[in-house]
């Protein structure tokens, strides 16, 4: 007999378990009897901060600047959560008459962070309002 034979004959079906007719066995699964998740609390306000900047090392110490403000009033926080970099490409000719096959393109990104703060106190927003940040930064703050 080959090897390969050996291991087919040693190979055995398994028998199927059979199933019980008790009551346990109607009982509901683990899974089933999950209590309901806890509702959350209910969030009457959100400040809503969206910082932009074109270079992504002042934008984070910004970022960074405000988060530590909001965390110094136990503010709760969300975020920072990165946005999608917007990308402003522009195409220009080299040569102001001839030579329209030479160009150069040129390209601004603007990085974005945005910052949720759950119902925020009176200082916070006092706090937040009197930060000092470098200049290249814009700040849009929404109250939701």
């Amino acid at each position: 007999m080959t090897a390969e034979a050996t291991v087919k004959k040693a190979r055995v079906p398994r028998a199927k378990a059979v199933k019980k007719t008790d009551a346990s066995a109607h009982a509901p699964s683990p899974r089933a009897s999950k209590p309901a998740r806890p509702e959350k609390a209910e969030i009457s306000h959100r400040l809503r901060i969206r910082v932009r900047a074109y270079e992504h090392g002042i934008l984070d110490s910004s970022v960074k600047q405000i988060i530590d403000t909001a965390a110094r009033y136990d503010a709760e926080i969300i975020g920072p959560v990165p946005l999608p970099i917007d990308i402003k490409k522009y195409t220009v000719n080299r040569a102001a008459f001839i030579d329209k096959d030479s160009r150069e393109q040129f390209e601004m990104r603007i990085h974005k962070r945005m910052i949720d703060i759950l119902n925020p106190a009176p200082k916070v927003i006092e706090a937040l309002s009197n930060i000092d940040l470098p200049s290249g930064v814009n700040i849009d703050v929404k109250m939701m």
